[in-house]
């Protein structure tokens, strides 16, 4: 699952001791393991390997440079959803031509920025959006190859927040209304339809759902390029799920076992874009303990992260592993300041009562300074981030091996405050 692992009474992220790296640059800071995030991505290829699949890494996930070039190197393609992770991703030494352009609220810059640049394919998932795009194209002399976001109306059983296949979420074009808008493509002359897509959701944790949308997506497809030659590929989309408890997600192979015999034989090139699936358990947080108190029979770990580190907890009601660093805390044999252990909620400093990590959970004694390790944090960790509460954001570590770097540097409070003024000058 992951190479966070316990050597010598100590937690360690491969060969370097956490409590090492939260010595060299403080905390909190996310620390992300390179031979995890390798070894997912190569279980994943692998696991579809006859289908010879583009495997495209969902950059909003975690768009570091440090992970986007990393996988790059590993011959990785790239979902984008906006601009800036275009920029991001052709920053990190990456090909446009190896980039697919999604979201429901593409700007008029935006498509000019991804036709200048060359990217793979813009998914469309409206009709004004495609207006928009052929306009764009007209005015460059150019043809945009474009794919049809396809809402297929499957329920992924998961978080209504991270559903986005059903029919009332606003991703995406009914099948009906797909087919409608690929015969308006066939009479414009500046897009071509090049592909199908369907992003259904995330962190989900049973087959059923992708095997009932690729049926679909195949069905129509199929029918669809008889009248477009140039219709190439099916992106199945990504939402694969991780452990974030440690035991509800199947292995890939149990997704390829019932996804492969579908599009085996299909004609079409696969396009897949897990995101979650590479980074998620491939990062952890720390954290250092600030304060242990009570209130009541209540004990409150408050810690130097908070909701604006982690958002996911406050937000979605996300489960994380919570455990000290060291051994010696694990077993129950830390410091006396919060009592006994036993339930706790684990908090942070930022002014809101929903500011948690973890509420009502077991853990042992730990005192202040006790160093603690969020698992899963990977990914929507830092790229969910903010500077609530006037808080600089946390440090970035990438670890390979026995060695370590730091891939983005903690914010400073001169990064507050950065294109601000108290001296506006005013336009009349």
């Amino acid at each position: 699952m992951d190479d966070f692992v316990d050597r010598n009474g100590r937690l360690h992220a491969e060969d370097v001791p956490l409590s090492r790296i939260a010595e060299s640059v403080g905390t909190p800071a996310f620390v992300y393991s390179r031979a995890t995030l390798v070894g997912h991505f190569r279980r994943f290829r692998d696991a579809f390997a006859e289908l010879r699949p583009h495997v495209g890494y969902a950059v909003k996930a975690n768009g570091n440079l440090a992970i986007l070039r990393l996988l790059a190197d590993e011959g990785a393609r790239f979902d984008v959803v906006s601009r800036g992770e275009i920029f991001r991703v052709l920053r990190a030494g990456a090909d446009a031509s190896r980039i697919d352009f999604e979201g429901p609220g593409k700007r008029k810059d935006e498509i000019e920025y991804a036709l200048d640049r060359k990217v793979r394919i813009l998914n469309v998932e409206s009709e004004a959006e495609l207006d928009l795009i052929d306009e764009v194209a007209a005015a460059k002399r150019l043809t945009a190859d474009v794919g049809l976001r396809v809402n297929p109306d499957v329920d992924p059983h998961t978080h209504v927040y991270i559903s986005t296949g059903k029919a009332e979420t606003k991703f995406g074009l009914d099948i009906e209304r797909t087919r409608r808008l690929a015969g308006t493509i066939a009479e414009r002359k500046h897009v071509r339809l090049k592909g199908l897509h369907a992003h259904i959701g995330s962190q989900i944790t049973e087959p059923a759902p992708y095997v009932e949308t690729v049926t679909r997506l195949l069905d129509l497809g199929r029918d669809l390029r008889r009248a477009h030659a140039s219709l190439v590929s099916i992106n199945i989309g990504g939402g694969f799920g991780i452990h974030y408890r440690g035991d509800e997600a199947p292995e890939m192979k149990e997704f390829a076992a019932a996804l492969v015999p579908l599009l085996r034989g299909s004609g079409f090139e696969i396009h897949m874009e897990p995101g979650r699936l590479l980074v998620g358990n491939a990062g952890v947080l720390l954290t250092r303990v600030t304060y242990v108190k009570r209130s009541g029979e209540k004990r409150f770990v408050i810690c130097d992260a908070a909701m604006n580190d982690l958002i996911r907890p406050s937000l979605y009601g996300a489960f994380h592993r919570i455990e000290p660093v060291e051994t010696r805390l694990r077993h129950g044999s830390g410091g006396q300041e919060g009592g006994s252990g036993g339930r706790a909620d684990i908090v942070g400093p930022v002014c809101e009562s929903g500011d948690f990590l973890a509420k009502d959970r077991d853990l042992p004694p730990v005192e202040a300074g006790d160093l603690l390790c969020v698992r899963s944090a990977g990914a929507y960790g830092f790229v969910m981030s903010s500077n609530y509460n006037a808080r600089p954001r946390a440090a970035e570590v990438l670890v390979d091996g026995a060695r370590f770097a730091v891939v983005r540097a903690r914010e400073t409070y001169d990064d507050l405050v950065r294109g601000e003024t108290a001296d506006p000058e005013w336009i009349p």
